[in-house]
């Protein structure tokens, strides 16, 4: 692999994620993680898995017993390779290169997690670069593609954390509901106390009754202008 523009952040003190001009991440991922809350005995995916962000913060934050990190193109695969391995994560993380339309993990799973393109293929601007635009937009994978991988992996009573665009809040559900997985929670994100969400997540349960949860909103800054307690406690959280 020969590539010009990788570079490595730092998670803590033994994890990192190799980021480049392409396949990059953001808050949404530490939220998502966060918000999943994997547990120790859990086989796991991270379906867009991207340079492997969620998967290596689900190991650091929960040590889960295993997690397929999943991607698809092939320099963001590159890269999750080389982060699992500069995070000495090869005995928990697994990279698999490969569609998630036609990934089967080893085992029935009780965890998925998947930070998706969040626009539709045929709306808005796309990016000159074709991996950017596959990140955003629903190019190679739609949440309905999301949501069957889910329902082909899950054990009974699995769950499946998304994130996404309130605007596709409708879609989520649908989907979710259309492959038997009952959306059970749900938590916006906000900016701060004044605005509007600009993220939602949602969690379901593959073969559960229909119960949704609204749980309080996140405020990523408070009412100051400066970054939230619970901000900071999922940034901050220990190796």
């Amino acid at each position: 692999m020969e590539y010009n523009d990788l570079t490595f952040e730092k998670l803590g003190e033994r994890y990192r994620v190799c980021i480049s001009t392409e396949h990059r991440f953001g808050t949404d991922a530490f939220l998502l993680a966060d918000f999943a809350k994997a547990r120790r005995k859990d086989a796991c995916a991270d379906l867009c898995s991207g340079s492997g962000i969620i998967a290596l913060l689900l190991d650091k934050k929960y040590s889960p017993k295993k997690t397929y990190a999943v991607e698809i193109q092939k320099k963001a695969y590159d890269q999750l390779v080389l982060s699992v391995e500069h995070s000495k994560a090869e005995d928990k993380i697994l990279p698999v290169n490969a569609d998630l339309k036609e990934w089967r993990a080893e085992e029935e799973l009780d965890l998925i997690t998947c930070n998706p393109p969040y626009k539709l293929d045929n709306t808005g601007a796309k990016n000159d670069s074709e991996a950017v635009s596959i990140a955003r937009h629903e190019m190679m994978c739609t949440i309905d593609d999301v949501c069957a991988a889910a329902k082909r992996n899950l054990k009974f009573g699995g769950r499946l954390c998304v994130c996404n665009r309130p605007e596709r809040l409708c879609d989520i559900f649908e989907a979710m509901r259309k492959n038997g997985i009952e959306p059970k929670r749900l938590r916006t994100v906000h900016k701060n106390p004044d605005c509007a969400p600009w993220l939602v997540l949602v969690e379901g349960k593959k073969g559960a009754k229909n119960f949704l949860s609204i749980e309080r909103p996140l405020y990523v800054r408070s009412a100051d202008g400066g970054v939230s307690d619970e901000m900071m406690r999922i940034y901050q959280e220990p190796v």
